[in-house]
C-alpha cells in the first residue's frame, strides 16, 4: 500500500494546509471551504497521473489529433459533512465521475467513548471502476473503514483512493491493515502523530465539519 504524503515535500498544498490549520484564518469559513477544495482539485490531478489512458483520434477545424483519454470509471465517494467541499474539488476535475455519498457519525456512549454508525448511503455500482473515498479527517479510521464496507454492497471496485487533509499515524496504520494492501493507495495533506481522548487529530485543526459549515447544536 502506498502512502503519499503532500507534507513531504513543500508547494502549494503546504500553504493551503497552513491556513486550513491557523485560527484566525479559519474565522473566514468560505475560505476554509475553499482552500478543501483546492487540495481536493490538487489531488484528483495528482491521482490522474496514476490511472489509465488510451489514444483515441479527435477530429479539431484543421486535422486529426491524437489524444489521451481517461480509460477507467471513477466513482467518488464522500463522507458527510465535511467531505462536501473536498468532494467538490475531485469532482471539478474528475467532472464525468459518478458519485456516492456516506453518512458516518458518532454515538457517545460516554464522555469520551463512542461508536461509529452508517446511517444513509447513496451510490452507483463500483464493480471494477476506481472508488475515491474522500474524508477530510482521519483521526481513527474507523469511520473510512466502515464508509468502504458499506460501499461494498456495491460491487467491487478494481482499484482505492483513499483521500485525507489531515490523518493520524494510528488512522493510517489501521487503514493499512484493514483496506486491501495490493490495490489502495492513501493521499493525505499531512500525517500527525497524536490523536487526543475525544479522537480529535492533534494539532490538527478542529472540527472540520463545524469550521466549513458552522457549529452544529
Amino acid at each position: 500500500m502506498e502512502i503519499i504524503n503532500f507534507a513531504e515535500t513543500p508547494s502549494l498544498v503546504s500553504q493551503y494546509m497552513a491556513e486550513l490549520r491557523n485560527v484566525e484564518v479559519q474565522k473566514d469559513m468560505l475560505r476554509f471551504r475553499r482552500n478543501l477544495e483546492r487540495i481536493g482539485e490538487i489531488m484528483a490531478y495528482e491521482m490522474s497521473k496514476r490511472m489509465h489512458y488510451s489514444v483515441e483520434d479527435v477530429q479539431t477545424p484543421l486535422d486529426v489529433a491524437k489524444c489521451h483519454l481517461l480509460d477507467e470509471e471513477v466513482v467518488l465517494a464522500t463522507i458527510f459533512r465535511a467531505g462536501i467541499p473536498f468532494h467538490k474539488g475531485f469532482l471539478d476535475y474528475f467532472d464525468h465521475a459518478q458519485n456516492a455519498f456516506v453518512s458516518a457519525y458518532r454515538k457517545y456512549r460516554e464522555k469520551e467513548n463512542f461508536d461509529v454508525f452508517i446511517e444513509y448511503i447513496a451510490s452507483p455500482k463500483i464493480d471494477g471502476k476506481t472508488l475515491v473515498i474522500a474524508d477530510p479527517m482521519l483521526a481513527t479510521g474507523s469511520s473510512m473503514e466502515l464508509s468502504y464496507r458499506a460501499l461494498l454492497t456495491k460491487g467491487e471496485p478494481a482499484h482505492i483512493h483513499v483521500a485525507s487533509i489531515i490523518a493520524s499515524q494510528a488512522a493510517i496504520d489501521y487503514i493499512k491493515k484493514t483496506f486491501p494492501e495490493h490495490k489502495t493507495t492513501v493521499w493525505v495533506g499531512a500525517i500527525d502523530e497524536q490523536i487526543n481522548s475525544h479522537s480529535y487529530i492533534v494539532p490538527g485543526l478542529g472540527d472540520a465539519g463545524d469550521l466549513a459549515y458552522g457549529v452544529k447544536e
